[in-house]
């Protein structure tokens, strides 16, 4: 049976170091480390994951918990976690909440079987992000964030773009125009909501409580908001703003059956930018957040607090880049906020 001396002796390093590697210290070098990983696939080394947990009393596994899975938006977020932890020598376990996943999650993380917890779709009433508050797992949040939860959170800057996509519509030209939201629970639809709303007052535009409908975060959803949209009496707005992008092709898909055409008689801009929204059938203008830039700094952030539970909290947010399609006939956009790739630190806190 290969064991950890032999992956020294191939890597070419001492046995101590193929340990460190393998406990993902930070004082191995990316060449080192990168050396002896290459090696222990050479030799087919395979660690023992249950004998290094009792002795390190840590598992190297990671629980992320993901809404629903359909949503093209999670697979696309699971594939950048899944390759960063498998790059740091870390298995994950993942746990959908929509459907039965909550418990095993709260089970995992009240047993220890994780190190720590990433939450892709938290809200604050969610039994699983409670339990591994509570239990003082290292936690962190991706995409949707809960103010003032005592662990890190990292997002986009949803309200700015929002704002932007409601000034956007003004500068075209647009007068009347509509809103398809979610559940406010979801800080990205709350956040999203709220921004476009001020962008809407401030650009002095005109969007009636009836102009504002409920899509679900789903396609079918947009496609039912947008009917709703149409049935109410008044005249129909020129421009949709939709909180994400699979109720932005529903919406489409519903513009469509209806008869209006897209761009010509109606502009609609999503949120995520998700590989169908770049397909040349749906050519959907769309706020792009840096998945794998965001996954990155929040496993590298949990990673961190693992090592030293002691540091403070941050709030990291990132800013969008704004993908030009035909559903906005190709019109040129302007941010107003910062586009830098680099993060900003909303918050640091402690508990």
């Amino acid at each position: 049976m290969v064991n950890s001396r032999d992956v020294a002796i191939e890597a070419g390093v001492s046995q101590a170091t193929v340990s460190r590697v393998l406990s993902g210290s930070q004082t191995v070098s990316e060449q080192t480390r990168a050396r002896v990983l290459a090696a222990m696939a050479h030799t087919g080394y395979q660690p023992n994951y249950a004998a290094r947990a009792m002795r390190t009393n840590r598992t190297r596994t990671i629980g992320v918990v993901v809404a629903n899975i359909l949503n093209p938006f999670y697979p696309a977020l699971i594939a950048a976690a899944s390759r960063e932890l498998n790059r740091l020598d870390y298995r994950m376990i993942l746990w959908e909440s929509e459907f039965g996943g909550e418990q095993s999650a709260t089970e995992a993380i009240a047993q220890r079987q994780v190190d720590g917890v990433l939450f892709t779709s938290a809200t604050a009433e969610s039994a699983p992000l409670a339990a591994a508050v509570g239990s003082g797992a290292p936690t962190a949040l991706i995409n949707r964030i809960v103010p003032n939860l005592p662990c890190d959170q990292v997002d986009s800057n949803n309200n700015a773009t929002s704002f932007d996509i409601a000034t956007y519509f003004a500068a075209a030209g647009h007068e009347r125009v509509g809103l398809i939201t979610a559940d406010r629970r979801a800080s990205t639809a709350r956040l999203r909501e709220d921004g476009f709303r001020a962008g809407v007052k401030a650009s002095r535009l005109s969007m009636p409580a009836t102009l504002v409908k409920n899509g679900d975060f789903t396609h079918e959803g947009g496609q039912r908001a947008f009917k709703a949209l149409m049935a109410t009496k008044g005249s129909a707005p020129t421009a949709v703003f939709c909180v994400n992008d699979l109720s932005a092709l529903g919406a489409i898909d519903a513009a469509k059956s209806v008869g209006l055409r897209v761009p010509e008689d109606l502009w609609v801009v999503g949120y995520d930018d998700i590989d169908m929204a770049s397909w040349e059938s749906n050519s959907l203008t769309t706020a792009r957040q840096p998945i794998e830039s965001m996954v990155t700094l929040a496993l590298e952030t949990l990673l961190e607090r693992i090592g030293d539970p002691a540091l403070p909290f941050r709030h990291y947010q990132f800013a969008t880049s704004m993908q030009v399609r035909q559903s906005t006939a190709c019109e040129p956009f302007i941010h107003t906020t910062s586009s830098s790739p680099q993060p900003s630190i909303l918050r640091e806190w402690t508990a």
